[in-house]
């Protein structure tokens, strides 16, 4: 991020765009958009960016943009999706600039082949599952099929009193946090994540049914078993809806959201709460160690969408104690900032408010952990989050490690999160190590002091043998990242 010029904040931006002064210089009309006439508007002054297929004006945006005018033109006057999907996919773009909207990317015609066509083509076609398409071509004949056609499909049967949708996967490895399922807004919706892609089932129906989920790892089979309010006999399942039946990206898929209720509001610190989300009774969700979750608001009309990570409500101390993890919660632990308008919005939530929350999203694999003897934590304030459930998961179930550093930088004492637990933790397991550190520590302070630099981390990261496998996971602001990087 860099310096705002005052008058330039999420706030300032909210209010030009609901002024109705012409943002996209085109008085109102949309157009559709070449890629020559694209490439002609690739200055500060005259700026037009297409992400996924729409074209924005973005030059009005430029002094608001928290990345700076030089991120935004690294994508003048071109398609600018693949480093948005880099830097921040996270933000609701769609939004933050329907004011901008020029018009769509004009599709370019597909030339057909000369000569004899598909003889020695290579075409690839995406199936659903259950429905065949076949492309005929002269002289020959060709029917796709794409490997999941063979994996992935579903069943589902009924009693008196009970709905089992039965999801067959063959997949070895599956277990509870792969497996999302929400039944809300007269919609069923059961998704299975693979890697980079999911299936769903996804279909139209009244529903709001206690849930309850079976899992058969070795053979991958996964059961939704559904609670009838009444004996009524179901001739189908529901109306299948767009996306059902789907083998896809889970970038392609689009983002879900659900809405949680604000149970508890902790105070953590002086500016940071810890806030306890209850899931819909009609809700399925684990969510993995290392994944974040998106909190969606209106604020001033306009959607904006920010991402968290979940943390536990507690360390554990004694890793027998199961209750951190109750499966009906999210725990979110938020620093309130004086000038941020999402923050605030959140701090004013009253206990019972609703906010969305997202499906977990993230590339951490805990193989990463499993496969290491050294962890080192480097997070910087609330670069903490991550940490939690990463320390609840090393400590508890990865026998491997022989120690699980954690290297805290905070200003002052009064911005540490959760001291205490940690201390203790750290005198309840001995391979755990806690170290913090202060950037503005007052004269009593007899800690370390400093900011993250080669100096200090060549003391503190040191492997516990002469060829241990190490493992090092950072997080905090920016710059703090970048830095511990290098």
């Amino acid at each position: 991020q860099v310096p705002l010029k005052p008058g330039r904040s999420l706030m300032d931006w909210i209010r030009l765009t609901k002024s109705g002064k012409d943002l996209t210089g085109l008085k109102g009309r949309l157009t559709e958009v070449t890629e020559d006439e694209l490439a002609k508007h690739n200055k500060k002054e005259d700026c037009w960016i297409c992400i996924r297929g729409f074209v924005y004006n973005v030059t009005p945006y430029m002094e608001y943009h928290p990345g700076g005018e030089d991120e935004l033109m690294k994508a003048a006057g071109t398609d600018g999706t693949d480093l948005f999907d880099q830097v921040h996919r996270w933000v609701n773009y769609e939004s933050m600039l329907k004011e901008c909207l020029v018009g769509r990317m004009a599709v370019k015609p597909i030339a057909a082949p000369k000569g004899e066509v598909c003889k020695n083509e290579i075409i690839s076609i995406m199936l659903y599952t259950k429905v065949k398409y076949i492309l005929v071509c002269p002289k020959q004949v060709y029917i796709f099929v794409l490997p999941y056609f063979l994996f992935y499909s579903y069943d589902w049967f009924q009693t008196d009193s009970l709905i089992t949708i039965v999801i067959y996967t063959k997949q070895k490895d599956m277990n509870a946090e792969l497996v999302r399922v929400d039944c809300q807004d007269k919609r069923l919706r059961g998704e299975i994540i693979m890697d980079d892609h999911s299936y769903l089932v996804e279909v139209g129906r009244y529903c709001n049914f206690s849930i309850k989920i079976n899992i058969a790892q070795k053979v991958g089979k996964v059961e939704i078993i559904l609670k009838k309010k009444d004996n009524i006999h179901w001739k189908v399942l529901g109306q299948p809806l767009e996306r059902h039946n789907t083998f896809i990206k889970c970038t392609d898929r689009g983002r879900f959201y659900r809405k949680c209720k604000l149970v508890s509001k902790t105070e953590v610190t002086h500016d940071t709460k810890l806030f306890c989300l209850m899931l819909p009774r009609s809700t399925y969700l684990q969510i993995p160690t290392g994944q974040h979750v998106y909190l969606k608001q209106i604020i001033a009309g306009t959607e904006v969408v920010k991402p968290y990570t979940p943390v536990l409500p507690f360390l554990p101390l004694d890793f027998k104690d199961l209750s951190h993890r109750d499966g009906a919660h999210i725990y979110l632990m938020i620093k309130i900032y004086s000038c941020g308008p999402f923050t605030q919005a959140l701090e004013n939530l009253q206990i019972g408010d609703y906010i969305c929350v997202s499906n977990p999203e993230g590339n951490f694999k805990k193989s990463q952990v499993q496969t290491s003897e050294d962890l080192f934590l480097l997070a910087a304030g609330t670069g903490f989050t991550p940490m939690v459930k990463l320390l609840d998961f090393a400590l508890t179930e990865v026998s491997s490690l022989r120690t699980v550093k954690l290297l805290f930088f905070n200003k002052t004492e009064d911005d540490i999160l959760w001291r205490n637990q940690l201390e203790q933790l750290s005198l309840t397991d001995n391979r755990f190590e806690v170290q913090f550190i202060l950037s503005q520590p007052t004269k009593d302070w007899v800690g370390k002091q400093g900011k993250i630099s080669s100096s200090l981390l060549s003391e503190f990261v040191k492997r516990s043998r002469k060829d241990s496998k190490v493992l090092i996971c950072i997080c905090g602001p920016t710059p703090f990242t970048e830095q511990g990087v290098q």
